[in-house]
């Protein structure tokens, strides 16, 4: 591979077993401390080749109105917090060449910064999007309140307490004899095909969410599946499950809707598309599992 899978390494030790209710007091009071902050959802970054999504603890004086933080973890002995400021915020930096305002989707397939900081963003970026998203109780209604350095809201009406949630994403290449099982849907990039994927449901288990997905999407019945890989995706806050399954069917229906296209591709078709050779087609983004997916199988 060119370029390793997006959002798999976080280099930061997160303390979960001893997490600390005063850590983000702590890191306030601490000059190592490293903020990543978020205007909304997109990241503010310090330019460079590459740049980098940690600022000194000083940052935060530019955000005086900010909003939720949440203790990653450390960095060596370098603790990091992650800030929620208003989407506003960002207009502050468009015309300063020293920072850049940009999506986490773009950052990685440009490179803005280095690997091991994709995991530690999208790590940021799921936790403050759970709690803007999360601001009142489930259970009564109430407003709720940040604990445990930000991986806890409480409901002081009724007791309750909420934890970040991550949402299972099965993506699956399906496979019979030397070709396999891709497709295309509208939003995607002009040529580009990739894998199928979809949510895993309750009481369900990854491989009978493999076969469902693709009989639902593509008409295809699945026997045979093996796991592979995952990927953190924080989209808002997904983590896909990498699968690779045995076609035991050839006839693909699909209904238009979720995909404008599905069909068989050979080995061969699917070099070129990975070398970015084939006339007709492409395949998906080095930064997604879906890229690793038909690179390990294509090796197979």
């Amino acid at each position: 591979m060119n370029r390793p899978i997006a959002y798999i390494s976080n280099p930061l030790v997160r303390h979960s077993a001893e997490r600390d209710p005063e850590a983000l007091a702590k890191a306030a009071q601490d000059p190592r401390t490293a903020m990543i902050v978020l205007a909304g959802d997109v990241p503010i970054l310090r330019a460079g080749e590459p740049g980098t999504s940690l600022h000194p603890a000083s940052f935060l004086s530019r955000f005086p109105d900010h909003r939720e933080q949440v203790f990653l973890g450390t960095l060596g002995e370098r603790p990091v917090v992650a800030t929620l400021a208003a989407a506003e915020a960002a207009e502050q930096f468009q015309d300063d060449p020293a920072f850049a305002v940009v999506d986490l989707r773009s950052i990685a397939v440009r490179g803005l910064v280095p690997a091991d900081e994709l995991g530690m963003l999208a790590m940021a970026k799921s936790l403050l999007d759970w709690h803007r998203r999360h601001r009142f109780c489930a259970n009564c209604g109430a407003p709720t309140t940040l604990a445990q350095a930000g991986f806890r809201r409480d409901c002081a009406s009724c007791g309750a307490q909420h934890f970040p949630r991550t949402d299972p994403v099965v993506i699956m290449l399906i496979t019979r004899g030397d070709k396999c099982l891709m497709g295309r849907q509208p939003r995607f990039a002009e040529k580009m095909y990739s894998c199928l994927a979809g949510f895993l449901e309750p009481g369900e288990t990854i491989e009978d969410a493999v076969r469902r997905e693709t009989f639902e999407e593509a008409g295809i019945r699945v026997g045979a599946v093996r796991y592979m890989t995952s990927q953190p995706w924080p989209f808002p806050s997904n983590i896909m499950i990498g699968c690779i399954g045995e076609a035991l069917t050839d006839e693909i229906t699909f209904d238009g809707e979720e995909l404008e296209d599905a069909r068989w591709f050979t080995k061969e078709d699917l070099r070129q598309m990975l070398a970015g050779t084939h006339a007709h087609f492409n395949s998906p983004a080095p930064i997604a599992i879906a890229n690793h997916l038909v690179r390990e199988w294509v090796r197979e």
